[in-house]
């Protein structure tokens, strides 16, 4: 079993397999926060749907629903007291809750078979009119599975009872996405999720 103390230098040689460093990973982030834990395999589910919807292929579905899984896995690194907080930071605890991002891609760097998820772990809180973090990133700049883990992500946080204080129906959820639509998510990557959700 991996350790918070660990770095991908000194077990990337201890696992073989990119499956079982996910499921170790997972573990952690399950052992910090279920309801996160539980947030992110939904995340990878609408993902997978979604993709599937978009017709894109099979290699690249398999990276989006990894990607999608480890989405937060940055979470490990930001402090409890600070996720408690959530959503009401001060400034200096919002910049370090925004580095989660950046952090979930750096503890993948060293691992094998984990370099292709790693945009699609940094660049997922970035927004189709480029006021996201952590790079600004605009439009068809961000990758797109980073875009379809955004549009999976923020679905979630709206009906799901386990990541908010107050939760929305399907068609409240749904709605919201349209609105932020063209704004802060990619209107494509949208409609394809609302057409998978059916």
């Amino acid at each position: 079993m991996l350790t918070l103390m660990q770095t991908p230098d000194t077990y990337s040689g201890d696992i073989e397999s990119t499956q079982e460093i996910i499921a170790n990973l997972m573990h952690l982030l399950k052992l910090k926060d279920y309801k996160l834990y539980l947030h992110s395999q939904q995340v990878a589910n609408y993902a997978v749907s979604t993709a599937a919807k978009m017709r894109l292929p099979r290699e690249e579905i398999e990276r989006i629903r990894q990607a999608a899984m480890l989405h937060d896995i940055g979470h490990l690194t930001v402090p409890n007291a600070i996720l408690a907080k959530m959503p009401y930071l001060s400034t200096r605890e919002l910049s370090v809750f925004k580095n989660h991002c950046n952090a979930g891609s750096y503890m993948l760097e060293n691992i094998p078979g984990c370099q292709e998820l790693i945009p699609y772990i940094r660049y997922h809180h970035e927004r189709w009119d480029g006021m996201g973090y952590p790079k600004r990133l605009k439009g068809v700049n961000i990758p797109l599975g980073a875009r379809i883990i955004a549009v999976a992500n923020y679905y979630d946080r709206f009906i799901n009872p386990c990541t908010q204080n107050w939760t929305k129906t399907k068609e409240e959820a749904v709605k919201e996405l349209f609105i932020l639509s063209g704004m802060v998510l990619d209107p494509d990557v949208v409609r394809a999720f609302v057409e998978a959700l059916g």
